[in-house]
């Protein structure tokens, strides 16, 4: 099963629309989970359009009409593996502590928020995922998303896509 995790997308504020290796990336996989800041209802129905199956949910950033179609955590298993998604994980410091405490029963967490890539064990196992934004890298060198496998319960071939720098501006 391939995954596309990806967050805090923020369209159409930091870009008119997604970059078309992410989009590639959505057309491919067999799931898309997407840990919030959508900012637009269009942005979740063209994910929607496109995406065999999706698991999202609403950030900080996202307003009403969001928030009334998606959760603010999302769980599902996913080939005998066990994800929760989540927009915030609160600050760097204890993260995996705080997740694991709240998240135990998950083997992966996917989370957004803070636009920087995150890649960590926490204590009992917990694997916490943070794809960056694919449209506002903020102080990271690189807009990114990640790409997954899931098989038999197991995550692997965890992957980092650098994104090349947009043209002309948004």
């Amino acid at each position: 099963m391939r995954l596309v995790i990806t967050a805090d997308t923020h369209v159409p504020k930091r870009a008119r629309d997604l970059p078309e290796p992410l989009w590639a990336a959505i057309a491919a996989a067999d799931v898309v989970l997407h840990a919030g800041d959508w900012v637009d209802v269009a942005l979740l129905d063209a994910i929607e359009d496109r995406a065999r199956r999706l698991i999202g949910v609403y950030g900080n950033n996202d307003g009403p009409e969001l928030r009334a179609r998606l959760p603010e955590v999302a769980r599902v298993e996913l080939d005998g593996l066990r994800v929760a998604v989540v927009h915030e994980t609160g600050p760097r410091a204890r993260r995996e502590e705080r997740c694991a405490a709240a998240y135990g029963d998950a083997d992966l967490l996917a989370f957004g928020h803070s636009h920087i890539p995150w890649d960590t064990v926490a204590p009992g196992g917990l694997r916490l995922l943070n794809p960056g934004s694919p449209t506002d890298r903020r102080r990271q060198p690189y807009a990114t998303y990640l790409t997954a496998r899931v098989a038999a319960g197991r995550l692997d071939r965890v992957e980092l896509h650098r994104l090349p720098p947009r043209r002309g501006g948004r």
